[in-house]
């Protein structure tokens, strides 16, 4: 019988711990990238509150930010097969104070 806690050549054993697997709750995300980076900040923005605090922070390599955006678009393709179109209400959009602002 096979060691359970062997892995076959090539796979990866990815862990998820009890915090993580919870998530967290976004509604909103702001990305910039660099030529070596892209930079995607999780925000959760409460209706009445003037404040908020990016929640995750996720930074990706160019070539992996375009492997994150074809399988979120095969996935969004799955999910709207599966249980229709999803509407893109039009939002106005946020005036967001984002980071410290430069000076001279």
């Amino acid at each position: 019988m096979a060691d359970p806690k062997k892995t076959k050549k090539g796979q990866i054993n990815i862990e998820l711990d009890e915090k993580v697997a919870q998530g967290i709750y976004s509604n909103l995300a702001i990305i910039n990238h660099s030529v070596s980076e892209f930079v995607v900040d999780f925000v959760t923005i409460m209706p009445g509150l003037p404040k908020s605090k990016v929640k995750s922070r996720i930074i990706l390599t160019p070539q992996h930010a375009k492997r994150f955006l074809k399988a979120l678009n095969d996935n969004v393709k799955r999910f709207e097969n599966a249980h229709g179109v999803i509407k893109d209400n039009d939002q106005p959009p946020l005036p967001l104070n984002y980071g410290p602002t430069g000076e001279a």
